[in-house]
């Protein structure tokens, strides 16, 4: 057995989500057990270089998780022999520039969504990459989520029976910025700058719906800006322009109904930021980030419509928690060593870049259907 370096070049990870999901929970995280192992029992050892464009930023995140390398010139890092591995994760609108010089150095390339801000910037990474024979990815973290993989479990055990509809909660209350800190880049909320919740979580959508229920078909979609004056990362206020909520209905194969609320607007009532209801003529379930549970057909109550009476039946006792079928580990990090897998020993992997570019389809078709007023079909897309 031996073990093998793989560098990677890990552009944009200066923020919380390439800080903590990518770099620590994923990247780290693989390092700390002893790389990734392949099927012949040989191992893969990551080894990062951090690339950003402050340097007291870059230099303060490899000090404080001890990683050797980083830099603030790209071009040099790109044009460097002992990194094979371009990650991405700045912001969508340099996206395909980035990937683009990454995929003419030769590099292999993975990275956050959306790949690019239109479907037509998207394709022509595509082609890129896929003329180049390099190997390509795009993160899907969802499809990797706990409660999510109980959904797809269930369903491809037939416990749905006919699948009838899926419904989707997502989001919370963004702070606006004058009476509490952000949690949030002020750059989400300007539509120069990238922003609009469409964009960000249709995207998202796109690889839910055709991976754990159906494909998608078509889209109606109706999206809003609630709050229209925000406050910057300063404190400065700002005309906030981007679409800030969006109401979606899709139509998926085989006539299932999935309709799916985002808003960066909405204060939660329910277990988790994210819950996906899933109604069959055999069976029901519920999930969230981690959690799954489930209502067969034999244990459905027969509850009684009487307005003038507080309802006395406990809805929720007849819900059954799907069990934990197997070790769930974070699901970036899965993604990561699925694709270094691919990438180093040809491991099956269909999250390419192509994947990601039908998210911006989706998002595309999406605002069609909001400007428009009306359903919008989502054909195959073009090669």
């Amino acid at each position: 057995m031996s073990t093998r370096r793989l560098g990677i070049i890990m552009n944009g990870v200066t923020g919380r989500m390439g800080t903590n999901q990518h770099l620590v929970r994923s990247v780290l995280a693989i390092r700390a057990q002893g790389g990734v192992a392949l099927a012949n029992g040989d191992r893969v050892m990551p080894d990062p270089i951090l690339i950003g464009r402050n340097a007291d930023k870059t230099a303060a995140l490899a000090k404080q998780y001890g990683v050797e390398r980083w830099s603030t010139d790209l071009e040099k890092a790109l044009a460097s022999k002992d990194d094979e591995l371009f990650f991405d994760a700045a912001t969508t609108r340099m996206r395909p520039s980035l990937l683009k010089k990454a995929i003419d150095a030769g590099k292999h390339v993975y990275c956050e969504k959306p790949i690019a801000t239109s479907l037509a910037e998207a394709l022509k990474v595509c082609k890129l990459a896929e003329k180049a024979g390099i190997k390509n990815g795009v993160v899907q973290d969802k499809l990797f989520l706990p409660g999510l993989m109980k959904l797809k479990f269930l369903r491809d055990s037939g416990f749905f029976g006919r699948m009838l509809s899926v419904r989707g909660e997502f989001g919370y209350w963004v702070f606006e910025g004058d009476l509490q800190p952000i949690q949030r880049p002020s750059w989400n909320y300007k539509l120069d700058e990238g922003g609009g919740i469409i964009l960000d979580m249709i995207c998202h959508w796109r690889y839910v719906l055709d991976n754990v229920f159906a494909e998608v078909k078509s889209v109606s979609c109706i999206s809003a800006t609630h709050i229209p004056q925000r406050w910057d990362e300063s404190g400065k206020p700002y005309k906030a322009d981007a679409d800030d909520a969006a109401y979606a209905t899709f139509q998926l194969e085989g006539g299932v109904i999935a309709n799916i609320n985002s808003s960066w607007c909405v204060r939660p009532y329910r277990d988790d930021l994210v819950t996906f209801q899933v109604d069959g003529t055999h069976g029901s379930a519920v999930a969230g980030l981690h959690d799954c549970v489930m209502q067969a057909r034999q244990d459905t109550p027969r509850p009684v419509w009487n307005p003038d009476q507080k309802q006395t039946l406990d809805l929720y006792a007849s819900w059954q928690p799907v069990p934990d079928f197997a070790p769930f580990d974070n699901g970036f990090k899965v993604q990561w060593e699925m694709f270094i897998r691919h990438m180093i020993e040809g491991a099956p992997y269909k999250y390419t870049l192509r994947e990601g570019a039908k998210g911006l389809q989706l998002v595309e078709c999406a605002t069609q259907s909001w400007k428009e007023r009306r359903w919008v079909d989502v054909p195959a897309l073009a090669v």
